[in-house]
Order: structure tokens, then C-alpha cells, then sequence
């Protein structure tokens, strides 16, 4: 007979998440820690809602009360794609090549928490996605989805680092046996030494100000900073060089799920195009797009930019 957890990680499996794993709702003292620190030293940049409420952002029973158990899930979105290399376009981050994660893995964990509600009628949950204050990476390597890289992100042994992250907060116990998964990192530096600006300032440590992801999705200034402007390597929106260059993604595999292959047939964008973008078809090309998160404003910011330094690589 199967048991709950058992049960539950087959439904997960048949709406399509490839990873899953149950761990005990409680305090993440030793990350509290860390992120403390990481805050203090302003590495969060213009993030200001990392700071906002540390104590709830790693203890999920602020966010849930009732939660006793956090089961933690990850969904593959690697496509066989390429950028398309050119001066006259912008690269786009992976992830940011389908529909809006967001929604695909909310739909899809509502799901699953529906079912698990069919098991126990006294079952209810709180779902969350990125935009909750929870500290995802931390739940999954608890959950022994993976562990956390040098470069900051989670890697899986079978999927690599190209995974979506989400949680259910349940207010039952669900028991299962969790091995977590040791670093595997070893002495590679792969992704510290491809770091065109040196936003990877030692192993596990990533100061935003100095990521060109950040620079290109969250920051709100109207200008790149300099250092970065200089060592955008073509990137438009986002950047994957530390996970491209991850030696435990050769086990990459194409994702099953079609809304993440890449929106118009787009890994790279017209950089003029969106210069001349209006807000009305803006909204028309982004709609359930990730990129929409930069908003015009920074996509034409970013396109500049590039623009800005084609023209200086020619002179």
C-alpha cells in the first residue's frame, strides 16, 4: 500500500514536476544567519523587499500558521535552443524564452494541493512561487532536490541548474524519508571565473549590485551601471553564463512542457524593435511573459545600452 508521500510525488509526477520532497515546517536558523549578513552587506542592491521581514521569510509558519510540512517541488525548463548571436539583437535569459513560470507552476501546484485535499478532507495549504517571502533554495536542498551551487543556484544531479523552484504549505504531516544531497561542487570554479563582471565575489557569495541579471531585470535606475554596461556580452534580459558554463549541466534535458520553449521563436530580441516599442504593444508582445517584469522603461534601457556599446566596439 502507498504511503501518503508516495502518493502525493505520483500525482506531482504526472502533472509534470520532476522533483519532490517533504520536510517539516520550521525555522531556517542557520540561513537566517547568512541572509542576515548577506543584507548587511548591501548585496541585495535596490531588493528592498529582501529585507523586509527576515523572520518570516525563513520561518514559513509566519506565512501559513497552520503549516507543518513544506513540500518542496522543481519543474525542468531547459530547451535545446541557442541565442541567436548578432550585434543588431539582444540575448535573452532561459527562463525568460516561454510563458510566465509563475502562472505554469501556480496552476499546477493548485492542482496538486486540490488532490492532496482529496486524501485528507482536513488538508489546506498556502502555495507559493518566487513572489512569496520564502527561501526556496534553502527548502529544496532540505527537501534533497539538490544542492546549492557556487553560483548561487540550485543543482539537481539529473536536470542540472535548469529548474523552477515552488513549495505547498500544508497544515498535515506528510512522513517520507529524505537523503540530502551532499555539495558536489568540489573544486570547480567554473562558474566564478566566467563571470564577466565578477558578480560571484567567492563561492555561494553574489553581490546583485555586480550581476548583469540584476542590472537588466531589478534594477530601477534609468542607466547600467558602467562596470556592468561594459560586460554585457550581448545580454538584454537576464544572464546564464555561470549556468552555461556549469559542468553538471551536460546533464541537461529537454523540458516536457511546451509553454517553456521560446515565445515567437525568440532566444534573442531586435534591439530596435524595442526601441520603438509603444506601451500598447508592449503589453500586447509581453502578456504572460517573465519579462514583463522590467517594463518597458527597462527594456529600452537595456536595448540602449547594447546599442550604446556596438557603437563604441566600431569606433
Amino acid at each position: 500500500m502507498s504511503t501518503l508521500a508516495e502518493t502525493i510525488k505520483q500525482k506531482a509526477f504526472e502533472l509534470g514536476f520532476q522533483k519532490i520532497g517533504f520536510v517539516r515546517a520550521e525555522s531556517l536558523t542557520l540561513e537566517k544567519q547568512h541572509l542576515k549578513k548577506w543584507l548587511e552587506e548591501g548585496f541585495h542592491g535596490e531588493m528592498s523587499w529582501m529585507a523586509r521581514e527576515p523572520d518570516k521569510r525563513t520561518d514559513p509558519r509566519l506565512l501559513f500558521p497552520e503549516a507543518k510540512t513544506v513540500i518542496s517541488v522543481a519543474m525542468n525548463y531547459y530547451t535545446p535552443h541557442r541565442h541567436e548571436e548578432s550585434s543588431r539583437k539582444g540575448k535573452i535569459s532561459r527562463y525568460a524564452w516561454g510563458d510566465d513560470y509563475h502562472e505554469i507552476l501556480r496552476e499546477k501546484l493548485s492542482q496538486l494541493l486540490a488532490f492532496i485535499k482529496t486524501l485528507d478532507e482536513k488538508a489546506e495549504g498556502k502555495i507559493c512561487v518566487d513572489t512569496s517571502p520564502i527561501m526556496e533554495k534553502a527548502w529544496a536542498v532540505r527537501a534533497g532536490l539538490g544542492w546549492i551551487g557556487k553560483h548561487s543556484n540550485l543543482i539537481t544531479k539529473d536536470y542540472g541548474s535548469w529548474v523552477f523552484l515552488g513549495e505547498i504549505l500544508v497544515n498535515i504531516e506528510i512522513e517520507d524519508e529524505v537523503s540530502i544531497e551532499t555539495d558536489h561542487c568540489g573544486s570547480c570554479t567554473a562558474c566564478i571565473d566566467a563571470c564577466p563582471t565578477g558578480a560571484i565575489l567567492e563561492p555561494y557569495v553574489v553581490d546583485s549590485r555586480l550581476c548583469i541579471s540584476y542590472a537588466t531585470i531589478e534594477l530601477p535606475d534609468a542607466e547600467i551601471p558602467e562596470k556592468i554596461q561594459k560586460n554585457l556580452n550581448g545580454w538584454f534580459y537576464g544572464c546564464d553564463i555561470c549556468q552555461e558554463v556549469c559542468p553538471w549541466n551536460r546533464f541537461q534535458k529537454e523540458t516536457k512542457e511546451r509553454n517553456f520553449h521560446p515565445r515567437n521563436q525568440e532566444t534573442s530580441i531586435d534591439l530596435d524593435f524595442i526601441l520603438s516599442m509603444t506601451h500598447e504593444e508592449y503589453i500586447k508582445r509581453f502578456r504572460k511573459s517573465p519579462m514583463k517584469r522590467a517594463k518597458l522603461q527597462g527594456l529600452k534601457r537595456n536595448a540602449e545600452a547594447l546599442k550604446k556599446l556596438d557603437l563604441q566596439k566600431s569606433d
